[in-house]
């Protein structure tokens, strides 16, 4: 597995899906500018060496003013590579050369302050991110999904839209239509009947090769990609309108920035693209359920990790500096942010992968740790951290339903499952768990919270979503399954721990106060 934020460790988790006719069927098994920041996609000046390494991406993150920049692409081109994307306001290119010293040399030009590929393996990658096989909805849960009292046919199995109260939000309000969340993610399928009346299309684009394709359908994912960015979009902004089931803000408009590519990877360029491209297409919120390819820690004493870090911050911050509320995923290993260090087994996840120690507080889970970005724990169907998800003080601001083994947290009938139910492609629905699923809740609150105070920036927003929260005290002590061992230490007061951070969302205190 690649770095997708939904949780695939235990059975359950793999899709269950229910086809738009209440058929039961399977989806394929997936493979897992220049005044303006609209990038300028251009060669610059060649050289007459050629190279003969691998083709590789990278991005050189240098000073904004127009004549540093202009200066810095000719050198990109004296060293061997060719500008693919220019976001200049922010100052990060985007360059692929088969110069196997090129970040050596591009770091020494004046003007560049980090510099580094953004991947191990060559143009294109070559590994696969597997989402398995889907499993159909049995005979006895089909018959319980009936609307009742107005609500969607699969609402009541939505165990989770209770639990932060957007049910009773829903009698209040359900969203602005004039607010939009961005879904950068997989991509987003918005022929599904449930996105469809919803769907930006406007404020949604391909990000893939580091520069936006506004081809029709672009932002769609192929029969192949995995189904992870529409069951979030769903989550978010589901429609209520008579069919599947109900988002978190089901008034609002989800767009899809499509930043996976293919085989599974996100890379810093795509994500930079994204990020920039919200924030020029004044999207009000970002969901970002994964982390950035290659590295799970980005730590900053690397060259190579500094410039990832570099350029994700400077694209995020520009897109809070827009009005943007960034909203992610916290990670699904059950890891301590807050612990000394950290054994990271799967990094580089393009490459090969060994056992490293890291330091939190050096290396960075990007985005979900840099600054400003609103970081999201799961918790299961009992309202306690899920086991899975990662946690720790100062580093969790908020927590949402992410869904558990039900072996852990059954959620309390007409319910069924403790994952998280939501749609995926080809107009089925399905159940998926994680902080992936965790984080959309936050982020359909956020929307909330926009729509009743349209003209609040991101900050206000952020101060409200963390205000509102429902305060929850640390689990202690926290043992998931049951075997008298301790599963991770909570630490923190009541209003804020290293578990739900100020609490756990609220909708209804979104659209009250």
């Amino acid at each position: 597995m690649a770095h997708l934020r939904s949780r695939r460790r235990f059975a359950p988790a793999v899709p269950v899906v229910l086809s738009l006719t209440a058929s039961l069927g399977f989806l394929p098994t997936a493979a897992s500018a220049a005044p303006s920041t609209a990038p300028t996609t251009r060669a610059a000046e060649g050289s007459a060496t050629t190279y003969d390494g691998p083709e590789l991406s990278y991005v050189v993150n240098t000073r904004t003013d127009h004549r540093t920049i202009e200066s810095v692409r000719r050198a990109i081109g004296r060293n061997g590579g060719t500008v693919v994307a220019s976001y200049d306001r922010i100052g990060v290119i985007v360059v692929h050369s088969s110069n196997p010293g090129f970040a050596t040399s591009i770091r020494k030009v004046s003007g560049v302050s980090s510099a580094g590929a953004t991947r191990n393996a060559p143009l294109p990658a070559q590994s696969t991110t597997d989402m398995g096989a889907p499993k159909p909805l049995t005979a006895a849960e089909l018959a319980k999904a009936k609307a009742v009292d107005g609500q969607d046919p699969l609402e009541p199995l939505q165990w989770d839209l209770p639990a932060i109260k957007a049910d009773k939000a829903h009698e209040k309000t359900l969203g602005s239509s004039k607010v939009t969340v961005a879904v950068i993610d997989t991509g987003v399928d918005d022929t599904h009947p449930d996105i469809a009346p919803n769907f930006d299309r406007a404020a949604s684009v391909n990000c893939v090769s580091g520069a936006p394709d506004t081809a029709d359908g672009a932002w769609r994912p192929s029969a192949s990609e995995s189904p992870h960015g529409t069951h979030v979009a769903g989550e978010i902004a589901g429609a209520k309108n008579g069919v599947g089931i109900t988002g978190v803000a089901p008034g609002v408009k989800v767009s899809g920035i499509k930043v996976g590519n293919p085989d599974g990877y996100f890379y810093t360029e795509a994500v930079v693209c994204g990020f920039v491209w919200a924030a020029e297409h004044h999207v009000d919120v970002t969901n970002n359920s994964y982390y950035t390819d290659p590295w799970y820690f980005n730590c900053t004493g690397d060259p190579d990790q500094k410039a990832l870090v570099d350029a994700i911050t400077r694209a995020t911050r520009y897109a809070e500096s827009k009005g943007t509320v960034n909203v992610a995923a916290a990670g699904n290993e059950n890891y301590d942010f807050a612990a000394d260090s950290i054994t990271d087994p799967s990094s580089p996840n393009d490459g090969t992968p060994s056992d490293r120690t890291v330091d939190p507080r050096k290396c960075f889970d990007i985005p979900t740790q840099l600054p400003g970005v609103v970081t999201v724990a799961a918790t299961g169907a009992k309202g306690v951290k899920s086991s899975f998800s990662n946690y720790g003080l100062g580093t969790i601001d908020i927590a949402a339903p992410g869904g558990d083994s039900t072996a852990y947290q059954t959620p309390a009938p007409p319910a069924t499952s403790g994952l998280i139910l939501g749609p995926l492609p080809g107009g089925k629905w399905g159940y998926m768990a994680g902080t992936s699923m965790a984080s959309p809740h936050v982020a359909g609150v956020a929307a909330l919270i926009k729509s009743v105070h349209p003209h609040a920036p991101a900050a206000v927003v952020k101060a409200l979503l963390y205000a509102e929260a429902t305060a929850t005290p640390c689990t202690d002590p926290y043992d998931i399954n049951g075997d008298g061992k301790v599963d991770a230490v909570c630490e923190g007061t009541k209003n804020r721990n290293g578990f739900y951070g100020w609490g756990i969302a609220d909708a209804l205190a979104a659209v009250t106060h």
